[in-house]
């Protein structure tokens, strides 16, 4: 976690505070059940339980906890040692039971779920603002490219429905790997609740808004936390492919569209001139970042019979780096695209650059409707486009059309006019937009 690229919730989410206090709970609604159950006297299960909601914990004193650890070299051992110094003798049930990654990854799992809320979120945030640019721009012409080459004609407003339709998939992709880790297991040393019934389990769960790991060993099934990850990795993907169209665009060369340029701000410490499409570049390094998390997250799947700790550390790293630089990262595409500055006369000129060869199927399409074989319909069209292709635009693919009488021969002049009607291409926009934002 790198605080340049942190914001506070969600590294809140991370700190040993919130992680000691999921634990605290974890501890507190498993005696609570055991209480019900038989397991411990109730009136001591009632004790611990009002030492939660008296929030007798309320100081989390992290350095205390890393003291006593600093002997023990288990940190939950060394936080239960903590806490049962808040109590009395009921302390003696605090983890009845239990083993270490029945806390562990509970709350692992606790965290994991209120950082996919965050991102939920932000994703909603940023589908706002992308919706919004959308609509802003549903008719702005603009050119398609294919190969990073003038293909045909778009609008402004299409590519940025791309994204929109491309975010709510990572959306809903989002909400399953959600509830897919959302879950709890309080099953004991080897899952088997052999020291521990299920009903704590299933209470547990409920108290924290989880569901009960159906088969656990030690641990939480690692192909969960796997496709969490993998997930994150897709959004971080999305997030890069936006922003490397929106650093194409902001190319000197191309400059449809570039990043916001706030006053004072600085591009080159050397050229005074340069405006550079530098948070869109950040977003890029970003989105590999959060990637790196999901190989790790894959290796972790294959643990040793029914648990090793190789998961550990890793998890220690990949939790909170990929969620909180995600989350980052959405955000600041959220603002980039919110303050993106667009130049439609440059998009306009662009699309007029290359002398109407943008419209070349059109007319081969025409041909081959009037009677020629698409073999001879493109060859006729070819050898003009590579005429003007070849004069950098300077000449004309329609006035090329018109003195050729092989062309002439099978359209008219108004005919070959018509077909370079720009507008012709956006004709089902509309048919699109509902299908990627709801019929209105």
């Amino acid at each position: 976690m790198v605080p340049r690229y942190s914001r506070p919730e969600m590294t809140a989410i991370w700190s040993p505070e919130n992680r000691y206090r999921i634990w605290w709970a974890i501890e507190v609604f498993a005696a609570e059940a055991m209480g019900k159950v038989g397991m411990i006297p109730a009136q001591d299960a009632a004790t611990i339980r009002k030492a939660y909601d008296d929030d007798v914990l309320c100081e989390i004193d992290v350095a205390a906890i890393d003291q006593i650890e600093a002997v023990t070299k288990h940190d939950v051992i060394a936080f239960l040692t903590w806490a049962g110094e808040k109590l009395g003798p009921e302390r003696r049930w605090l983890h009845q039971g239990m083993t270490s990654s029945d806390v562990l990854d509970t709350a692992l799992a606790v965290q994991l779920k209120q950082a996919a809320d965050l991102l939920i979120e932000d994703l909603d945030a940023l589908l706002g603002a992308i919706k919004k640019r959308a609509f802003e721009h549903k008719l702005t012409p603009t050119i398609g490219r294919s190969h990073g080459i003038h293909a045909e004609p778009v609008t402004f407003g299409l590519k940025l429905a791309h994204a929109y339709a491309e975010f709510d998939r990572n959306r809903s992709r989002l909400i399953a790997a959600r509830d897919e880790i959302a879950t709890c297991a309080i099953s004991g040393a080897v899952g088997t609740f052999a020291n521990i019934r299920p009903e704590v389990e299933a209470h547990v769960a409920k108290e924290l808004d989880l569901k009960p790991e159906p088969i656990s060993s030690q641990v939480i099934p690692r192909d969960r936390h796997a496709m969490f990850f993998a997930t994150l990795g897709v959004i971080a993907s999305s997030i890069e492919r936006l922003a490397v169209e929106i650093r194409h665009l902001q190319r000197t060369e191309v400059l449809e569209a570039e990043e916001y340029f706030s006053p004072g701000q600085k591009g080159s410490s050397a050229m005074p001139h340069k405006r550079n499409p530098v948070l869109t570049e950040n977003l890029t390094g970003l989105a590999r970042m959060i990637r790196s998390a999901a190989v790790p997250a894959m290796e972790n799947v294959a643990l040793w019979h029914e648990r090793d700790i190789s998961h550990s550390s890793v998890e220690r790293f990949i939790g909170p780096d990929a969620t909180i630089t995600l989350d980052f990262a959405l955000a600041r595409l959220t603002s980039v695209v919110d303050k993106l500055l667009v130049y439609p006369e440059r998009m306009q000129k662009n699309l007029d650059r290359m002398g109407g060869l943008v419209h070349s199927q059109r007319v081969l399409l025409a041909l081959t409707q009037a009677g020629l074989s698409r073999e001879d319909a493109y060859a006729l069209v070819q050898r003009n486009a590579m005429k003007v292709w070849e004069s950098d635009g300077q000449l004309s693919l329609l006035d090329l059309l018109r003195n050729d009488p092989e062309v002439t021969g099978r359209l008219s002049g108004d005919e070959l006019e018509a077909l370079f009607n720009l507008d012709y291409h956006f004709k089902e926009v509309d048919t699109i937009f509902d299908r990627v934002f709801g019929a209105a």
